[in-house]
């Protein structure tokens, strides 16, 4: 049987470094190549047809859905797997629907990532099972809502501002969001005052409204 070539696009070097580790246990599958940005990835995707993209769904330059579905476009013959340090319902929808077809969280991806290659690589679809029953229950009754893509505000903002946007509206404080993406609160604050003026809005509160009308968050289950 021939090896499995994966490439590995995610921003962080010491993360990248792990996952090496997990798929080099198994001489079912080789890393091919990694990628810091979704641009650099797009490029070795191209370079190096591997079976299987694994993507970050964060990225310095670009959304990680945005370019699964690039590559999904563009590269039919490589499997997306999504890795992601979420667990809600609007991420792992937006990730099937943009291409991919697996879908792992990254604190479980020691356990579940190389189970996750082998669905993938053959064709099959595969999502974490540490994701809770209830989303699960609700992703396979989430209809394509047609707001997410129609609404001509929401697509002024760059995909930095719309992934911003998600964790302001899902109320994650500033000084959090900077941590998770490596930029300083200054540069949060900055996001926070475009997207607010891109989209006439003037309270959280309001933000929060925005998002759950655009179907970007679904009230009950961002609940804990």
């Amino acid at each position: 049987m021939s090896v499995i070539s994966i490439l590995i696009i995610d921003d962080h070097p010491l993360f990248r470094e792990g996952l090496k580790a997990i798929v080099a246990r198994d001489q079912r599958f080789k890393v091919v190549g990694e990628a810091g940005t979704g641009r650099k990835g797009m490029e070795m995707v191209g370079e190096l047809s591997p079976d299987v993209a694994i993507v970050d769904i964060s990225l310095p330059d670009t959304n990680g859905l945005e370019l699964a579905s690039r590559i999904r476009r563009n590269y039919t013959d490589t499997h997306i797997l999504i890795i992601s340090m979420h667990s809600k319902i609007d991420y792992i929808v937006e990730a099937f629907q943009a291409g991919a077809t697996g879908y792992v969280v990254k604190e479980s991806a020691a356990e579940r990532l190389v189970q996750g290659l082998e669905a993938v690589s053959s064709g099959e679809y595969f999502l974490d099972s540490s994701i809770s029953h209830e989303v699960i229950e609700k992703l396979m009754k989430s209809p394509v809502k047609e707001a997410r893509i129609s609404d001509a505000e929401y697509g002024t903002l760059t995909p930095r501002e719309q992934e911003i946007m998600r964790y302001l509206a899902e109320g994650i404080p500033k000084k959090e969001i900077a941590k998770r993406l490596f930029i300083s609160p200054k540069t949060v604050e900055n996001h926070r005052a475009n997207i607010m003026r891109k989209l006439n809005i003037h309270s959280a509160m309001e933000l929060v409204r925005y998002a759950a009308r655009l179907g970007l968050i679904d009230v009950d289950l961002w609940k804990e």
